[in-house]
């Protein structure tokens, strides 16, 4: 089943498919220790597999994150947007942000697009965001996203947090479905 990624946009970013020339900077996060609450940090060949692995979500389940791109540079900036990841509990919305593009609002903004996109398009009737723990970052943003802190979970050995998201928040009133750009 190979589905076309969709492409979505916002104020400031276009949420898009990932592209060859992404890698790089992708490589780069998950060779630093920031990547430390997404499994790394990982050698290239790792983090190859991990970059393969988000973009086949598209082929596999017809959604997965999206690369997010600022509208005013062109740069990535980052992937976020839903997965349902082998051994994960349900449906999540997932982030995760390369070095310099933290801080901006430009996380909330693309996963504002990504729940839109999840409950409206996709059709979710629920979403979590999984954190792992001392990740106060992602947990802050799960809050300001409207999700709320549900129950620990063990993710492969690592202990995580569950955030749910209120789809109620993110559905179109008028029940239509979030158009490409």
């Amino acid at each position: 089943m190979s589905t076309p990624v969709k492409t979505l946009q916002t104020k400031r970013l276009v949420l898009r498919q990932c592209r060859f020339d992404d890698f790089e900077p992708y490589c780069a996060f998950y060779a630093s220790d920031r990547s430390r609450y997404r499994g790394g940090p990982q050698d290239r060949l790792a983090a190859w597999q991990t970059f393969a692995a988000e973009s086949g979500n598209w082929s596999l389940r017809g959604y997965g994150a999206f690369a997010v791109e600022e509208k005013q540079t062109g740069a990535f900036c980052g992937m976020v947007g839903p997965t349902f990841a082998e051994g994960w509990p349900e449906p999540e919305i997932s982030w995760l942000m390369m070095d310099g593009f933290e801080g901006r609002g430009f996380a909330r903004e693309a996963a504002q697009a990504s729940l839109r996109f999840a409950f409206n398009t996709l059709g979710w009737t629920t979403a979590i965001s999984l954190v792992l723990e001392g990740n106060e970052r992602s947990m802050a943003l799960a809050e300001r996203l409207g999700a709320t802190f549900e129950r620990k979970h063990d993710l492969f050995g690592s202990p995580g947090r569950i955030y749910r998201h209120n789809p109620q928040l993110y559905r179109l009133s008028d029940g239509s479905e979030v158009r490409d750009a």
